[in-house]
């Protein structure tokens, strides 16, 4: 089996659950590695964080340069129109690392599936047609690309998700986050909402607020 390739950081202690963190556009994973310290998780909960590497590939919204990329934005229109078979792809290549934390012994329902912006909209489709229970999902500052084609797995009906945004997003507008949060809400799902006087980035506020999360979460 070929997975991305990954940044991972291993607790001081083996690891008892995941984090499987994806990274905006034209990131890596190493954007959201200096994280891990900051969210101050304490040592009775060892969780290994893993942070994949989009392949680089040609994007038409800029200009058709060569980027790190999860999957190609066509247009940057409020509803971005997008490669739909990229971010099927890609989030099957994220289903692929959940499969592999499972292998390393840890139980799906101790892996949450993480995403800031491009790297977002594709959590949000790995992490709710998944055939596996998680422990959650965050969605940071992005979008539900795909709602009105996925096909939702019952085995996470009931999965915890948080959304965060920027009240001064202006590359994801926060009108983007909110109606994730109101189609969720309409397709039975349980969210949590909260924004922040941000733009497209993460704030201290925020790290507390995702470190909480994760800890009610994976310290079940």
């Amino acid at each position: 089996m070929t997975y991305l390739p990954c940044v991972e950081i291993e607790p001081a202690t083996p690891a008892t659950a995941a984090v499987i963190w994806l990274h905006g556009l034209g990131a890596n994973g190493h954007d959201f590695e200096p994280i891990v310290p900051e969210l101050k998780l304490p040592a009775t909960l060892p969780v290994r964080f893993v942070f994949p590497h989009a392949p680089s590939i040609p994007v038409t919204i800029n200009g058709g340069a060569v980027m790190p990329a999860w999957y190609d934005i066509l247009e940057m229109t409020i509803d971005r129109k997008i490669d739909e078979a990229q971010i099927l792809r890609s989030a099957a290549a994220v289903t692929a690392l959940i499969e592999r934390e499972i292998e390393r012994g840890i139980p799906s329902n101790r892996i949450v599936v993480a995403g800031f912006s491009q790297g977002g909209a594709v959590a949000y489709q790995a992490a709710l047609s998944c055939s596996r229970p998680l422990a959650g999902l965050m969605a940071l500052s992005t979008y539900f690309a795909t709602h009105q084609s996925i096909n939702p797995s019952e085995a996470n009906h009931r999965l915890p998700i948080h959304i965060y945004h920027g009240v001064y997003d202006p590359v994801v507008p926060e009108t983007l986050g909110r109606r994730a949060h109101d189609l969720l809400l309409g397709m039975g799902y349980t969210t949590d909402y909260k924004n922040y006087p941000m733009e497209h980035a993460v704030c201290p506020a925020q790290i507390t607020d995702m470190s909480q999360w994760l800890q009610k979460q994976l310290g079940k």
